[in-house]
């Protein structure tokens, strides 16, 4: 008989898994560290093997063998991040779903204290936080983090509307699976799955809990990451926002929900623009360019820019100048680059 029949609530964890080896260990023995044996029946972790082209496959097989908790699946061809967890979530058995990737790992602790909020509150979203991992070890917050303190649990998007603007990931919100059922809401393939994910599951959420903990640990800057890779795929996120605007006319969201999403879509997308580590230069006067039609497909009936160097990046945008907009990100990469020589002097 399976434990977890036993068992009030349970949590599926699902872990998608490609080129991952030197991460992979790390990341599924944190998922149950410091669990009691009846903690540990409340949960269900599926590892979808995406075809990884290096051990991972054979590394998952093994640790399901030692430890007869995980449950693998092994994709015949190499589907991508989305469809990966699609075939997790399809197999889950869980009331709720938490997306772990496999390059990243838990605290000790997270998965009690999800599970104890998940018990308390019952949402159809629980958000938590996260710290950002560098390469030397340095555990940094990240910019948003700052949204998730003091906010009642449950509450609604419409009473904090600030919760709009964390972080758009999958992974830093724990989701009940028949919310995603009356959604009939699945990752999009092609890459920035989340963005057309994460923000719909927090919309129409009737409750949403809140966990002023860190409970992930996000590593940032890794090499073969999708953020650390010059590929002609970034523009992908052109389409990935494109659904998210269908979806926004399809339930006829309110006017601040889509100015708000339209902001985050520009600030994202100039966030792409702008880094090295994405866009061959050749790539970033395209890039621009489609950033300006989005700009214009998508603005608000009376929206105005918000002061400062944000609303001086929508005005370039407005006026649709590569060379413009190219010049005054010179200024602002070359005085940034001044303040960290000034403040290692």
């Amino acid at each position: 008989m399976d434990d977890r029949a036993s068992v009030d609530l349970v949590l599926t964890i699902v872990v998608p898994v490609y080129a991952v080896e030197d991460y992979l260990d790390q990341c599924l023995e944190s998922i149950r560290a410091g669990l009691s044996a009846e903690e540990s029946a409340a949960v269900e972790v599926i590892a979808v093997d995406d075809h990884s082209p290096d051990r991972c496959g054979g590394m998952l097989d093994a640790y399901a063998a030692r430890h007869g908790d995980l449950k693998v699946l092994h994709l015949p061809t190499n589907l991508g991040l989305g469809p990966a967890r699609n075939a997790g979530l399809a197999e889950a058995r869980g009331e709720y779903v938490w997306f772990v990737d496999s390059d990243d790992w838990l605290p000790e602790g997270s998965v009690r204290a999800v599970l104890a909020s998940l018990r308390e509150h019952r949402p159809d979203v629980l958000l938590i936080d996260h710290l950002r991992v560098h390469d030397d070890g340095r555990l940094e917050a990240d910019a948003s983090s700052h949204l998730l303190r003091d906010v009642p649990s449950p509450t609604r998007l419409a009473d904090r509307p600030q919760l709009l603007y964390l972080q758009h990931t999958a992974w830093n919100r724990v989701i009940r699976r028949a919310h995603l059922e009356r959604l009939d809401l699945r990752f999009l393939p092609s890459w920035y799955e989340d963005v057309p994910f994460s923000h719909p599951v927090l919309i129409a959420a009737a409750g949403i809990a809140v966990l002023d903990r860190v409970c992930y640990h996000y590593r940032v800057g890794r090499a073969g990451a999708i953020t650390q890779t010059r590929s002609h795929r970034h523009f992908e996120a052109f389409d990935q926002y494109d659904r998210l605007f269908d979806w926004l006319d399809a339930r006829q969201c309110e006017p601040g929900i889509r100015g708000a999403l339209f902001s985050l879509m520009i600030s994202h997308l100039l966030v792409v623009a702008g880094n090295d580590s994405r866009l061959h230069p050749g790539q970033r006067r395209a890039f621009f360019h489609r950033v300006v039609a989005h700009h214009r497909t998508y603005r608000p009936a009376g929206w105005l820019p918000p002061p400062g160097g944000q609303g001086l990046r929508h005005r370039l945008l407005g006026l649709g100048s590569y060379p413009l907009w190219a010049a005054v990100r010179h200024i602002y990469r070359t005085a940034a680059r001044l303040r960290v020589r000034d403040a290692v002097a």
